[in-house]
């Protein structure tokens, strides 16, 4: 599919803050009204979450809510965007583990309905396991709500440049710039694993509303290309730009370069 076919929503939706913690504030009580609002409807809320520092507050909050206001998260089914291959979901860089400690284990969710995509599977085996995952989502009739957070290099979920619009779960090489942001986590660039699994382009776009939080000025560079530049598979958010049901969400430091 041409790139050129894709053109910039005119319902684009900007929401800037003075600081980051307001912008995830803001995000974490989104969700928390999706949740809220389908649980009135006897319906369940399908999350799509990202991992990584971006998000840690939106689940801080996401916790103080379930702690302190009585959110429940029992109707809630999750599904993560990446995780790092091969990894194991006890080690500690996995995003597995990640979400055990920022999110689930304080709060009701149900066990079951937690989806991470796990790599324990050979990798022979990761191409229907990806299938599955797809199979998995839309199972549940797609995701009510697309969480995201941005790479430097403007990959979504570990969707790196050169990704198509077409793309879906599946196995990828991380690029570069990624694994060099990774190596503090891994202690050294040659921990870092070379591959991941990530919800596709296409998985992401089909959900119903997706949330991108960008925060701080290191990424004020790749947002200004991701809502302003080009649409092409070289920067994977700028895809977004099509979708009238994308929400950005910056911090004034994210928005640097374009205000």
């Amino acid at each position: 599919m041409s790139t050129n076919s894709h053109k910039p929503s005119k319902n684009r939706t900007l929401n800037l803050f003075a600081n980051a913690t307001q912008a995830s504030i803001y995000v974490a009580h989104q969700i928390a009204e999706l949740i809220i609002q389908q649980q009135k409807q006897g319906k369940l809320a399908v999350l799509g979450l990202a991992t990584g520092n971006t998000p840690k507050t939106v689940y801080q909050e996401l916790v103080r809510l379930h702690q302190n206001e009585g959110l429940s998260f029992a109707n809630v089914v999750s599904f993560n965007l990446d995780e790092y291959y091969p990894i194991y979901p006890e080690d500690e860089q996995s995003y597995t583990y990640f979400m055990q400690e920022h999110l689930f284990k304080h709060v009701d969710i149900k066990p079951q309905h937690i989806h991470i995509p796990h790599t324990r599977c050979e990798t022979e085996d990761i191409h229907d396991y990806c299938k599955e995952f797809e199979n998995k989502i839309a199972s549940f009739g797609g995701l009510d709500l697309q969480l995201l957070g941005i790479g430097r290099n403007g990959h979504i979920g570990f969707n790196e440049p050169g990704s198509s619009f077409d793309s879906a779960t599946r196995l990828v090489n991380l690029h570069a710039v990624t694994r060099e942001d990774a190596q503090a986590d891994f202690g050294g660039l040659d921990q870092v694993p070379q591959q991941a699994v990530s919800m596709g382009v296409n998985t992401i776009r089909q959900a119903k509303r997706i949330l991108l939080l960008a925060l701080g000025e290191r990424k004020s560079e790749i947002i200004c290309k991701a809502l302003q530049g080009e649409i092409t598979p070289e920067v994977p958010a700028s895809f977004l730009q099509s979708l009238a049901q994308v929400e950005y969400v910056l911090d004034h430091e994210a928005a640097g370069e374009i205000i």
